[in-house]
This record gives C-alpha cells, sequence and structure tokens, in this order.
C-alpha cells in the first residue's frame, strides 16, 4: 500500500480533548503537487494495490475532486484496488447517495472513521459536531453504497464512572451497522486541549486506566456483529486483538485478569 498526504489540518478541529491540529490551519494539497508525490512513489511503489490518504479527513473534499484523485491514481497505478482515508461523520453527509455509488466505483472502500463514541452525552461535551444518530444514518448510507469503514473508539471519552454506560451505548449503535474494524485507544489528556481545561475547572473528571480496561471488557461483551477488534495504539498498555465473535470469551477473559490484577 501507498500513503500520500492530500489535506493538512482538520477542517472541524474543535474536539474538546484534541491538541493535535491546535495551531494549523486546514489546507487540501494542490493537485499538481499530489502528482509529483504520485510520480515519486511510483518510482519505488509502482505494484501498489491500495493508496491511503492522509490528513485529518480527506472525504471532506467534494465527490468531484474525490475522484479527480481516484483517476490520478488509477491512470498511474494500474493495479491499485482500492482507496482509503481518514473521515469524519460529517464528511459523508453532504454527498447523495448516487455520490456515494460513484466513489465506491471509483476505488473508495476501507474509510476510518474516528466516531469515538455512541454516548450522546459525551459526543457533546467533546463537541464532536455529530450525534449517535448522525452516526447511524450516514454509515448506513455508506453500507448502502458498498463503501467500507473501520471504527476508532476512544476509552475513557465518557468521564470517570460512565465507563461502561458508554461501552454499552457504542455497542448498541455498531450492532446496527457493520464497521469492518474497531480500534480502541485510550483517551490521554494532553496540557494543550480545551479539556484539561476542564479537568482543571473541575468540570470533568478523567477515568482511571483499570476503568479504562472494564469500559473494554463491557464493550467486547456486549458486540454481536462479526468485527475484528483492537486495541494496539501507543495508548494501550496492554495490547489486545481479536476476531468477533470468535475470540469474545478469550479478549472478555483477558480484559477482565488486567482489571483483576491491577486492582
Amino acid at each position: 500500500s501507498v500513503i500520500l498526504q492530500a489535506t493538512s489540518g482538520c477542517t472541524h478541529n474543535k474536539c474538546t480533548f484534541c491538541s493535535l491540529y491546535k495551531d494549523e490551519k486546514f489546507r487540501m494539497s494542490p493537485m499538481d503537487e499530489f502528482e509529483e508525490d504520485l510520480a515519486e512513489v511510483k518510482s519505488y511503489q509502482p505494484n501498489a494495490r491500495r493508496v491511503f490518504l492522509t490528513g485529518a479527513n480527506p472525504f471532506v473534499f467534494p465527490s468531484a475532486h474525490l475522484l479527480e484523485i481516484a483517476e490520478q491514481i488509477k491512470t498511474r497505478f494500474p493495479k491499485v484496488e482500492s482507496i482509503g482515508c481518514f473521515a469524519r461523520v460529517t464528511d459523508v453527509s453532504p454527498k447523495s447517495d448516487a455520490q456515494l455509488a460513484q466513489l465506491q466505483a471509483a476505488g473508495y472502500d476501507g474509510l476510518t472513521l474516528g466516531i469515538e463514541t455512541g454516548d450522546d452525552a459525551a459526543l457533546a461535551f467533546m463537541d464532536k459536531g455529530y450525534r449517535s444518530v448522525d452516526i447511524l444514518t450516514q454509515c448506513r448510507r455508506l453500507d448502502q453504497a458498498g463503501i467500507g469503514y473501520h471504527f476508532f473508539y476512544l476509552a475513557g471519552i465518557s468521564g470517570a464512572g460512565r465507563g461502561e454506560a458508554g461501552a454499552r451505548a457504542t455497542a448498541q449503535l455498531c450492532n446496527q451497522l457493520h464497521p469492518r474494524r474497531i480500534g480502541s485507544s485510550m483517551l490521554t489528556l494532553y496540557p494543550e486541549s480545551r479539556l484539561y481545561q476542564e479537568v482543571q475547572a473541575g468540570r470533568w473528571q478523567e477515568a482511571g486506566e483499570l476503568e479504562k480496561y472494564q469500559e473494554l471488557k463491557t464493550l467486547v461483551e456486549q458486540l454481536d456483529i462479526p468485527v475484528w477488534f483492537a486495541a494496539l495504539g501507543a495508548s494501550n498498555a496492554i495490547p489486545i486483538q481479536g476476531t468477533l465473535p470468535k475470540d469474545k470469551t478469550t479478549l472478555s477473559t483477558l480484559l477482565g485478569e488486567i482489571v483483576r490484577v491491577g486492582s
């Protein structure tokens, strides 16, 4: 696979917990710059079968621009089978069903969406810019168009004492959809974030690490769909992964043991 920059910055850039794009304005890569990158990559990876577009949410581009990108990719990499990218839920809603079908036909597949949670209270407090019903509606449209997608879940986003409730709400949401993968990271508090200020002001309390693992245990147990589940990023002190439902008991037991030993 090939990774290519399509944007820098985030169009939303308001999430309470995030400081990644704090001082960065959203910018799309000019097409001539993108074409130069394609030519350079082709010189050392001519047989790429997948291209992944980076930046916080390249799927925000209008359908016509995404189709132009796909055409440029297919021209230089005829063996490419799919084009993925990061996306926000709000990037899907402006596109018509016909446009989503066109994007699927052009090769777009395997989008990565940071839904974070299905807990509406947490989504509102963290200023995600959408509700759980929006996740459900837009991902059903992706299902209908045949565009596959992966979810990122953020353990701890509901705050101290609310993790298991957030996990149940997320499982209830995911069980109505068809994510191919659910990847989980642990919410990390950065001093540059607005969330840090909320904690300092006493308006929000961070969940402890063991509570986050109990939250993951609840999420795994409540998921009833076939999906690859993994917590492998650097924020996860103990990496886990498995395929549900086959590995549900194994993962649940492991997570329970983490909580028991840690306690």
